[in-house]
């Protein structure tokens, strides 16, 4: 069974989508369209801009989605999912890859999304670092006991685990997950504390957005990253969404419980290989791939 999944913020690149917009027609028609959508000219962004103007959450968030959408769009009948999942932002891609949600509304959607974290991510001083090397219980421990807010936020795979929250309750952690042996214990360049308490302004502003979004049942199951197992129900993800940015992302167990499910190839549609990278850590045997077009 083939399974698609989609990559989440960090994996955006310098012209990002260009062959696509130049191989594509249906591709060039999109991009166009979601120009308007969003009001300004991401292409441009995309395209040309530099790797600091690609950083903006604004911008980083919808140019993914697009870049993961569009092709798994001009994919055509060579897209035939079994199953899909995203990490994080990802999983919006894949819920317009399953026709849960229209190309139009999910891009509105993540650009909500990404300006609601914005606004959160101003209210307090907040980050991320990457742990490696430690049992996620241990990580989790150190977090619980750490002062201050700062909670386990992406299990990305046996032994990587991303911790989330207010600056100086992560550099304590940080400092505590070292002494406790991890191999690196590393604060992020991302822009604030996703995945944690620290989102739950956005959580609401989101779920406004969500709710008055129109959801379908899915062409096929997606694996959330709150839930972790196959949902077809349309407001059971849209409730799963919501919690989403104030729960960690589970891809450890949601590509596990995959591939109990029968998965047995996961392609990855969208910019880099990073999630390619984490399935061979979840499981050696299980075969990986990149959608491409000709």
């Amino acid at each position: 069974m083939k399974a698609y999944i989609f990559p989440g913020q960090g994996a955006q690149f310098t012209g990002m989508g260009l062959d696509l917009y130049e191989k594509s027609a249906e591709a060039k028609e999109l991009f166009h369209k979601a120009n308007d959508i969003l009001g300004f000219s991401i292409t441009d962004i995309m395209f040309e801009g530099s790797a600091e103007d690609l950083k903006q959450t604004k911008v980083t968030q919808p140019a993914i989605f697009l870049h993961s959408v569009i092709l798994s769009k001009v994919l055509g009948d060579d897209f035939k999912p079994d199953m899909v999942a995203g990490h994080s932002l990802g999983e919006f891609s894949a819920l317009v890859a399953n026709n849960t949600l229209s190309f139009e509304d999910g891009l509105k959607l993540v650009s909500q999304r990404a300006q609601a974290m914005q606004k959160a991510c101003e209210l307090e001083p907040s980050t991320m670092a990457a742990v490696l090397g430690l049992e996620d219980e241990m990580v989790e421990a150190v977090c619980a006991e750490t002062e201050g807010i700062v909670v386990a936020a992406n299990y990305n795979c046996p032994g990587q685990l991303v911790i989330s929250g207010a600056y100086e309750a992560v550099e304590r952690a940080c400092e505590n997950l070292k002494e406790k042996g991890a191999r690196r214990a590393m604060i992020l360049p991302v822009g604030g504390a996703f995945h944690s308490p620290l989102m739950e302004p956005a959580r609401k502003d989101l779920a406004a957005a969500i709710e008055n979004t129109t959801f379908s049942n899915p062409s096929c199951p997606v694996y959330q990253n709150v839930s972790t197992f196959a949902v077809t129900d349309k407001e059971e993800i849209k409730k799963n969404l919501v919690f989403q940015l104030t729960a960690p992302v589970k891809w450890t167990q949601s590509v596990q419980n995959m591939i109990k499910d029968g998965a047995s190839e996961f392609i990855e549609v969208g910019p880099g290989k990073v999630l390619q990278g984490l399935v061979k850590k979840i499981d050696r045997s299980a075969e990986t791939a990149s959608a491409v077009i000709q």
